[in-house]
C-alpha cells in the first residue's frame, strides 16, 4: 500500500534522475536508486519520464512526483512544459505532476494559466506541483490553486539569476511560507541533512534532495575539487 500524500509532510523525497547524457541513465538503475532511496528513508520520489516512473512503480510503493523534461525549439520551459507531457505522465499516473510554473511563455506562446486551466480541464482530480523560481511566481501559483508550491528553479531562471535558496536563512522560502495557502515543497540546492532540517523546521511540508543524493558524478567532483584548492 503506498504511503499517502499526508505521509510526505515532514519527510524526505528524493529526486531519481539521470539524463540522456548522464552515466546513470537508464529506467533500470533509476528504479535501484528509488529502491535504494526507500531503504534509506525516503518517503518519495521525484522521478522523469513515464518509463523511470514505471520502473520506479515497480520497485517501491512511494508516491512519486512526475516530470517530463523536454527541449522545445520555441521556448525555454522545459519541466513538463506541453498537454504532450502531461497525458505521456498519465499513463503512469503519478500521485503529483510537477510542471515549469515561471513566468516564461511554454511553447506556441502558451501561458502558465492557460496550460494550468487546460491541465485541470481534461485531468481535474491530478495534484499538480508548481516549480517556481521566484517570490511572485509561487504566489501567482498559489493563486491559480496549484496543489503544492516547490522552490525548484530559484537561481535557474533568468528572473532568479544570482538568488540562492539558501541565503538569509531561507529567505525567499521564509517569504512564501507567510503568504501562500497551499503546502510548500522546499527544492534545489538543499545539499546537505542540515538544510533539509531547517526547511522543515520553517514549516515546509516537504523537502526534494536530489543530486548530492543520487548523482555520483557530482558528489566525486565535490571532492576532487577540494583535494585542487590543496
Amino acid at each position: 500500500m503506498k504511503t499517502s500524500l499526508d505521509q510526505l509532510n515532514g519527510h524526505l523525497i528524493v529526486s531519481c534522475q539521470a539524463l540522456p547524457h548522464e552515466p546513470l541513465h537508464s529506467s533500470f538503475i533509476m528504479g535501484r536508486m528509488a529502491r535504494a532511496a526507500k531503504e534509506g528513508g525516503a518517503y518519495g520520489i521525484r522521478a522523469n519520464t513515464k518509463e523511470d516512473i514505471e520502473e520506479i512503480q515497480r520497485n517501491v510503493d512511494l508516491p512519486i512526483i512526475g516530470i517530463v523534461k523536454r527541449d522545445y525549439d520555441d521556448s525555454e520551459v522545459y519541466i513538463t512544459p506541453t498537454m504532450k507531457e502531461i497525458d505521456e505522465l498519465m499513463e503512469v499516473k503519478p500521485e503529483i505532476i510537477a510542471i515549469d510554473a515561471t513566468i516564461s511563455l511554454r511553447p506556441n506562446n502558451t501561458t502558465l494559466d492557460e496550460f494550468y486551466h487546460q491541465i485541470r480541464e481534461k485531468y481535474p482530480e491530478q495534484k499538480l506541483m508548481a516549480d517556481c523560481s521566484t517570490i511572485e511566481e509561487a504566489l501567482h501559483a498559489d493563486e491559480l490553486g496549484f496543489d503544492f508550491i516547490g522552490t525548484t528553479l530559484v537561481g535557474y531562471t533568468k528572473q532568479s539569476k544570482g538568488d540562492k535558496i539558501e541565503a538569509n536563512d531561507f529567505e525567499i522560502i521564509r517569504t512564501i511560507l507567510e503568504k501562500v495557502s497551499h503546502p510548500v515543497i522546499a527544492e534545489g540546492n538543499i545539499n546537505t541533512p542540515e538544510k533539509a532540517k531547517r526547511v522543515i523546521q520553517l514549516g515546509c511540508f516537504s523537502v526534494v534532495v536530489g543530486s548530492i543524493i543520487t548523482r555520483p558524478q557530482l558528489i566525486t567532483k565535490s571532492f576532487t575539487e577540494a583535494l585542487e584548492t590543496l
